[in-house]
């Protein structure tokens, strides 16, 4: 008997991704991680210069976008079925959580309205305007950055922020079953606190607030973008192809802790 030999650093060969947020953080170490697997890359930000770098760094495409404006959103994904010649993975990963969106008694409605447009209305605007594509070929792969706080409430409140992830992992849920008979898989990352430039402030500015996340987590460390990475290219590969509709939890214990290890 031969057994089958299995290339996993050609997993998304001959795939074409498109990321949000790709020019920083998750979405930067997920740019890097799909284009060692083989896929080509566009990453959509809103940093010109951080984009463009990003792209040259993974041999991708970049394109400047507005995630909460219908006619952005609609221009990249076109752009890359336009340039590529077919789209097959979508992985919706921007997202902002400001100083200002805090307390329910005191975010302003401002800020919440700005955090439910990044959060939650750009991953309905770039889940529709891909799946104009993928509903065409009949396949594809759409990942939603979600959160651990969708499925966990949290006394350290980011109360806008958390409405708008719980908001994703439904989304994302509804669109996973609905589409699953046309070969399309649609799937919500849930991290935990990751160790992205977004966290290093949040110590920087309130030390004793962040370590208040920290003792909460059994693996005793925050996550790196490419753990999160390494589980993205698993959903937008076949290896997943049996997931859909799923809430992907990346979040070292965290939701299954009743009390931490000393």
């Amino acid at each position: 008997m031969t057994l089958q030999k299995i290339d996993l650093t050609q997993r998304l060969a001959g795939r074409v991704a498109v990321i949000t947020g790709g020019a920083s953080g998750i979405g930067l170490a997920t740019a890097r991680r799909f284009a060692a697997e083989g896929a080509t890359v566009v990453i959509g930000d809103f940093n010109v210069e951080a984009g463009e770098k990003a792209a040259a760094e993974v041999g991708g495409l970049f394109v400047k976008v507005d995630v909460a404006d219908e006619a952005q959103v609609n221009t990249l994904f076109d752009s890359a079925q336009k340039e590529y010649g077919s789209l097959d993975i979508a992985f919706n990963n921007a997202g902002i959580s400001p100083p200002d969106d805090d307390s329910i008694e005191t975010t302003e409605l401002a800020a919440w309205d700005r955090v439910q447009d990044v959060n939650l209305k750009s991953v309905y605007l770039c889940s529709r305007a891909a799946l104009r594509h993928m509903v065409k070929q009949q396949r594809g792969s759409i990942i939603n950055t979600a959160s651990f706080v969708a499925v966990m409430g949290s006394a350290t409140s980011q109360i806008s922020y958390t409405a708008s992830k719980g908001g994703v992992l439904a989304m994302t849920r509804e669109l996973g079953v609905q589409f699953a008979r046309q070969g399309i898989r649609v799937n919500a990352l849930c991290p935990g606190p990751v160790n992205t430039e977004l966290l290093q402030e949040l110590f920087a500015k309130d030390p004793e607030r962040a370590q208040r996340r920290l003792v909460h987590i059994p693996i005793g460390r925050f996550a790196e973008p490419e753990e999160l990475a390494a589980a993205v290219a698993f959903l937008a590969s076949d290896d997943s192809s049996f997931i859909t509709a799923s809430t992907f939890l990346v979040d070292g214990g965290i939701s299954s802790a009743y009390v931490t290890p000393l």
